[in-house]
């Protein structure tokens, strides 16, 4: 078994929606994306994740379940503050910006996992003598449209 670490990933941000959402559509706009400098931990990363839904008949009295609508869910990343990062003051325009940005995050060995998120922003933390000051930053990952989500895994070359 093989297993990998975290090492080497880039996150990536861009503005434009790519002009398909498949491998090709986020290969070219991954060519143009700004890289968001200074990453320490990438938090969960987005994926379909299912709502349960159930009832009781009270015929029966068991209880059935199906699976509902998903959601991809919510990243928080964690990076060291650098006010001259390109990739962090974007990250500054799209906290204000109502619009969905693209996010790209490429690992050399696993691929990429790119979607549609609105940039939520985040808390700053200074810390003490000894510690890096960071921020969070929050992904809310939104559905493109009402026939596709978004969600595409790019396997590596």
């Amino acid at each position: 078994m093989t297993v990998y670490t975290s090492a080497g990933t880039k996150l990536l941000l861009a503005k434009a929606a790519p002009a398909t959402y498949n491998e090709a559509g986020y290969t070219t706009l991954k060519a143009t994306a700004t890289a968001i400098g200074e990453v320490s931990d990438l938090g969960d990363i987005p994926d379909r994740v299912y709502e349960i839904v159930s009832w009781r008949n009270i015929a029966s009295r068991g209880e059935s379940k199906a699976k509902g609508g998903y959601t991809l869910g919510t990243q928080t990343v964690t990076v060291g503050i650098d006010p001259d990062d390109a990739g962090q003051l974007l990250v500054d325009t799209a906290t204000t910006d109502d619009d969905p940005y693209s996010v790209i995050i490429s690992h050399p060995r696993l691929g990429d996992i790119c979607a549609r998120a609105l940039v939520m922003g985040g808390t700053k933390n200074y810390g003490d003598v000894n510690t890096v000051a960071t921020r969070q930053i929050t992904f809310e990952y939104t559905i493109v449209s009402d026939d596709e989500d978004g969600l595409v895994i790019i396997a590596p070359d």
